[in-house]
């Protein structure tokens, strides 16, 4: 069944200077020949915090997974604080996007809460001092100070979530993508992971099928559907269209 186009919901949203993130005409396929993104465009300002809605095979994984090179050799241009996304300029785009996954399990891998804070700054050839102050920074971003000597693996999923989310702000990313951060967790969990998200001061794009987090917490909202973005605008607006989200296989909380 083709995409329903809505012109009416390309609403124009304030400009901004300095974008973090510009996508024009971006498209890919994988190899088997699945198109998964059909002429992508999409920038985020600095300080936005932006849902990426849609059903399940939309395309949002796929574009969240070029922000930072993971997937990318299709046909349209993608930059990251005004560096396009190339070989030469992928190790510093890497540092500047923090992709936290679904399953916190498939980021955290080391002995110790520590060890896996400390990663990524160890691996950008920091001093000492410096690692260290990055990850008592980061588990303090994300109130868990004092879990430094914990073992990953005992720690419940809300908080596996938490030290995911500290093992790419220790990074210093200028944005945070995070694919489905509610997914898993208990009603307290959620609610404690919903407060985190909207005190960081920091650019977000978050892929969710949580549409009462996203009323709660982000003013825009771009819904994905079939490889395309099919409207993009203020979350008040899309929301309040009924029509609109049952079109692309969602449901108003």
């Amino acid at each position: 069944m083709p995409v329903k186009h809505l012109s009416v919901h390309e609403i124009k949203l304030p400009e901004c200077e300095g974008d973090v993130v510009q996508i024009n005409d971006l498209h890919f396929a994988y190899p088997d020949g699945h198109v998964a993104l059909r002429g992508i465009n999409l920038n985020i300002c600095e300080g936005e915090k932006v849902a990426l809605v849609g059903p399940n095979g939309a395309g949002k994984s796929t574009l969240m997974l070029h922000l930072n090179g993971i997937l990318n050799g299709g046909p349209g241009e993608l930059s990251v604080a005004g560096m396009p996304l190339s070989e030469k300029n992928l190790p510093v785009i890497r540092a500047l996007v923090g992709l936290v996954f679904q399953n916190p399990d498939d980021q955290l891998f080391s002995p110790t809460v520590f060890d896996d804070v400390a990663f990524g700054p160890l691996h950008m050839g920091l001093p000492e001092e410096e690692v260290y102050q990055r990850v008592e920074s980061a588990l303090a971003a994300v109130a868990m100070d004092g879990f430094g000597d914990r073992l990953s693996h005992h720690l419940s999923v809300g908080q596996k979530k938490r030290i995911a989310i500290a093992t790419v702000l220790a990074m210093k990313p200028q944005i945070l993508i995070l694919d489905e951060p509610s997914a898993g967790l208990d009603p307290r969990a959620r609610r404690a992971l919903i407060n985190l998200l909207g005190e960081l001061p920091i650019t977000m794009l978050v892929s969710t099928h949580d549409l009462r987090m996203v009323q709660e917490l982000f003013p825009r909202m771009v819904i994905m559907d079939e490889g395309e973005i099919v409207a993009d605008g203020r979350t008040e607006n899309l929301m309040a269209d009924e029509a609109l989200l049952e079109a692309h296989g969602l449901e108003r909380p």
